[in-house]
């Protein structure tokens, strides 16, 4: 009987080997990139509501800004990875909103996240309630289109966008906000959201809200950074049980669209050389050293690591003060096209830029 052939070994073990490369090359890859998240990933803290619900002490901003052509839009899922690749680093807490258009991709970004294990209850989203939505009948409405958009069965925080009310062709709407907080406080109650509250209130019109309200807003969303420290309406808002999420909170030091060109200031530059750190990360902890949740956004994975690398140090009560000092009373977001609505929450200047809605 003729035998079969003998097994060219060697060449079997040669080709082996090159069969296994392959996969050897992207389990290493795998695992790299495992430990790499692991290496980088931030357990952030909470701060406490006053409803009894925690947040994450930090958020991802995700409006992209404008430029000459109008609002900036996510190409190619660009928004989603980030959101995807944030929670990698740590990040629990996203601030949307109706307006930015971007509440899809943020609901894209969770959602696979969720599906490799991630649990729905250690994320947390904020997003908002644009004006042209403040009839009471229309909050409700307004926010199953977000969650619509989002994917989610709920957002953990609504915000009132401004108290600005809107008609759809954008005339001013003569809604009183406390009509608008009754919506809010009706999505509440059938469960829509979690907690609830208001976005570029002043004093006076968060004192009015708060002493007419059956359900107290949360939370208080404003500008803060080192050129609008916003002491005092701070100081306000958290004396009457509310937390500060700061939007914008690099002022001076970033480049946007129409502002002058970034500017970097002495006492940053003298901590970021003692601590270790970056100008930016100096300031984002002078916000959290000042108990408010800074909402920094950018799509680029240095930064995101970078941003979310500041609880690790802290900064002295005076060190506090000398950035307070920075103070100009500087705007980044001045809407002074609605400057002559009945609520327009801010001062009103000479000449007034055009509205970009209409």
């Amino acid at each position: 009987m003729r035998s079969l052939p003998s097994e060219p070994r060697i060449g079997n073990k040669t080709n082996s080997r090159a069969a296994r490369a392959p996969l050897a090359a992207m389990l290493r890859t795998v695992i790299l990139l495992l430990a790499s998240r692991l290496a980088t990933s931030v357990e952030l803290p909470k701060v406490k509501l006053n409803d009894g619900r925690e947040m994450p002490a930090l958020a991802l901003g995700t409006y992209l800004g404008f430029n000459e052509h109008g609002i900036i839009r996510s190409e190619d899922h660009q928004l989603r990875d980030v959101v995807t690749r944030a929670i990698d680093v740590g990040y629990r807490h996203f601030d949307t909103a109706a307006v930015y258009d971007t509440e899809g991709e943020v609901g894209e970004g969770i959602a696979a996240k969720l599906r490799e294990g991630v649990r729905r209850s250690d994320i947390f989203v904020t997003t908002k309630l644009w004006n042209t939505h403040h009839k009471r009948e229309q909050v409700s409405v307004a926010l199953q289109q977000s969650l619509n958009a989002t994917g989610l069965d709920y957002v953990d925080l609504y915000l009132m966008h401004w108290p600005i009310g809107l008609n759809e062709d954008y005339s001013y709407s003569d809604v009183d906000f406390l009509e608008t907080w009754r919506g809010m406080e009706d999505a509440h109650r059938l469960g829509l959201v979690r907690s609830i509250g208001v976005s570029n209130f002043n004093q006076g019109q968060l004192e009015r809200l708060l002493n007419e309200s059956r359900v107290k807003p949360s939370v208080l969303q404003i500008e803060v950074h080192p050129q609008l420290p916003q002491t005092s309406l701070v100081s306000y808002a958290r004396a009457r049980g509310l937390v500060v999420m700061g939007y914008s909170p690099l002022g001076a030091l970033v480049a946007r669209f129409g502002a002058p060109a970034p500017r970097s200031e002495g006492v940053l530059q003298e901590l970021a050389k003692k601590y270790g750190k970056t100008e930016a990360q100096i300031i984002l902890r002078w916000l959290v050293d000042r108990n408010i949740v800074p909402i920094p956004k950018t799509v680029k994975p240095n930064r995101l690591e970078e941003n979310i690398n500041i609880f690790d140090f802290k900064l002295e009560r005076d060190e506090i003060q000398r950035i307070n000092t920075l103070n100009t009373n500087t705007r980044f977001t001045l809407p002074s096209f609605w400057q002559n609505h009945p609520y327009y929450p801010f001062e009103k200047i000479d000449n007034p830029i055009p509205s970009p809605f209409s």
